[in-house]
């Protein structure tokens, strides 16, 4: 029962349990592999913006999938992050769905707008 109650004010311990999962399996990546992939977390972290676990926990978990599979193959990390890795990452955010903080912005000044729009007319 306490499980739930922390679960209502945290969120889903499981998705934690996932996420730190992930973020280990980076952690453990040889270099030069280890210090992209944190920098991409970090940068993801900030840039996403997913409200929803589910969504981030998959997000990660497929960015640890991608450093390991290039740390195994010796895939060079140009290779996979093309000319502008800032184009690469946010591109890679936005492969996934879900909602973002930024959407409930986008709505109050939409509606702040839309308001002060009927109330010129």
């Amino acid at each position: 029962m306490a499980a739930k109650w922390i679960e209502l004010v945290t969120g889903s311990l499981e998705q934690k349990k996932q996420y730190k999962q992930a973020k280990a399996r980076m952690e453990a990546l040889p270099q030069p592999y280890l210090s992209v992939a944190t920098a991409f977390n970090r940068y993801l972290m900030y840039y996403a913006g997913v409200t929803e676990g589910d969504t981030m926990v998959q997000m990660f978990s497929d960015l640890a999938d991608l450093w390991e599979r290039a740390a195994i193959d010796g895939t060079p990390v140009s290779e996979i992050v093309g000319e502008d890795s800032v184009e690469f990452a946010e591109s890679f955010a936005q492969a996934y769905g879900g909602k973002r903080w930024i959407d409930k912005e986008k709505a109050r000044l939409t509606e702040a707008v839309d308001k002060a729009k009927e109330a010129e007319s």
